[in-house]
């Protein structure tokens, strides 16, 4: 094969390669994407969608067995787990098929096989056929992402010692599972497969579920999880797993004792580290910080000018609609745009039961931070909707500047809480005060009327609440 030349090239197809190839094609830009795997990345194929159908399969269980309290009586409910998950691969399929549409259809060629740096504007591809060497004439975008972190004792052997890749596609809902981390992946799948009818064990090593996450906010998750039959360990340290006759017996310090757990499969999922390498980054000269992270500028640029890097390949937060923006900002800054990082609210969703959603800065965060503040809540008890759809846990949160009214962040936790954080994420990004949402007239009835009432609650002039 000889050497092409082009002006792009994307190293990796998930949410935020695809999405810099698809740009890159918008603005005429002679563009490839490369990927060893698949398009999606782990977003679409074994992350992001494929949970959140999970999810919404096990909350639909769940409601159908609670449904007698509306007056509506079912007479059982039989879950074929196999049935559901080839409806949950039924989904993948449509969108990574739609995905690899897109690119073709914005003129972006897809070369599947394993990509490498040959210098800051080259690169070799190892593909079926063999080595396939290009030059670009503008810019490398690196989008490789990370991976599940495998810890001592635990390695994956992807039947019984598992990673969320594995987990997302149980054919048979485990009837003992444990999970080590009760970081988001952990929590999520733990919710669909507690629902489904597994007895799920939670070690966490931190004093809290969803570290990083305002406490109250955690608190109404972990209450729902010991109701789900939970059995959650905080401070509690993972020590190894042992296989035998087709079980796992896992060893743990819980409150300062030596504990033995069995089960059926174990979901490690304590973390993710970057996929940098391999990539050839030293033949280009690009560096990497202690984790292996890609440091970037606001324009996405590495410390080699024409190499770019997105995504979680360039450190936290690892969401996946964070990196498709940057794709974006990468593919305009590319084509010749002046396009920058300056992005001020990066909402973040948690899909547990109920769900968390958060952007802008938490009570923590704020307070650490030397801020005055003011608190405005409102509680989906006092919700006309949330009644009406039996979801009443939670509540919405705003933390606001006490002398300007500036919404400095939201915290939601409740029913469809990733959908209603976007007014919210809005409102931070255009500099706005909690009276402009507070004044604006919201649909009754509606749980978005819940952010309403606690922006107004922050200035003590809710109206369906004592404003205490």
């Amino acid at each position: 094969m000889g050497t092409r030349t082009v002006d792009a090239v994307v190293v990796g197809a998930g949410p935020g390669g695809y999405v810099c190839g698809i740009r890159l094609g918008q603005l005429g830009q002679n563009a490839i994407v490369v990927d060893r795997e698949y398009v999606g990345g782990v977003c679409l194929n074994w992350g992001c969608i494929p949970s959140k159908a999970l999810i919404a399969a096990s909350n639909f269980v769940e409601k159908v067995k609670h449904a007698e309290t509306m007056g509506i009586k079912v007479g059982g409910v039989e879950v074929d787990v196999g049935k559901m998950q080839d409806w949950k691969d039924g989904i993948v399929k449509k969108l990574t098929t739609g995905v690899a549409g897109l690119l073709k259809g914005n003129g972006v060629e897809v070369i599947m096989g394993a990509a490498k740096l040959t210098g800051p504007k080259s690169l070799e591809v190892q593909t079926k056929e063999g080595v396939e060497k290009i030059e670009v004439t503008k810019g490398i975008v690196l989008a490789t992402g990370a991976r599940p972190i495998e810890i001592p004792g635990f390695k994956f052997d992807g039947e019984r010692i598992v990673g969320a890749r594995q987990a997302v596609s149980f054919r048979e809902v485990p009837k003992r599972l444990v999970i080590i981390g009760g970081g988001v992946i952990g929590l999520e799948l733990g919710t669909v497969y507690a629902k489904l009818g597994s007895k799920v064990t939670i070690i966490e090593l931190m004093p809290q579920l969803l570290p990083g996450v305002d406490l109250d906010l955690v608190k109404v998750v972990h209450r729902k999880l010991e109701k789900l039959g939970c059995e959650i360990h905080l401070e509690a340290r993972a020590r190894s797993a042992e296989v035998h006759e087709g079980a796992v017996r896992v060893v743990a310090e819980v409150g300062g004792k030596t504990e033995t757990i069995d089960a059926d499969k174990v979901l490690v999922s304590v973390g993710f580290r970057p996929n940098s390498e391999g990539l050839g980054l030293d033949a280009a000269g690009v560096k990497t910080d202690a984790k292996g992270f890609v440091p970037v500028d606001i324009e996405m640029r590495t410390n080699v000018k024409s190499v770019f890097a997105i995504g979680d390949l360039c450190g936290p937060p690892l969401l996946a609609h964070k990196a498709s923006k940057e794709g974006e900002i990468a593919a305009e800054v590319i084509a010749g745009h002046k396009a920058a990082n300056d992005v001020q609210a990066m909402p973040a969703a948690i899909f547990t039961d109920p769900e968390i959603a958060t952007v802008g800065m938490s009570e923590t965060e704020a307070k650490a931070k030397g801020k005055d503040v003011v608190i405005g809540k409102f509680p989906f008890a006092a919700s006309g909707r949330a009644m009406a759809v039996l979801e009443t846990d939670g509540f919405v949160k705003v933390i606001a500047d006490k002398a300007s009214h500036h919404v400095l962040g939201v915290g939601i936790v409740g029913p469809e809480a990733s959908d209603l954080i976007s007014e919210a994420a809005l409102a931070i990004e255009m500099g706005g005060f909690v009276e402009d949402v507070g004044l604006t007239v919201h649909p009754h009835p509606t749980l978005s009327e819940a952010m309403m009432e606690a922006m107004k609650h922050s200035l003590r002039e809710a109206i369906h609440i004592l404003n205490r």
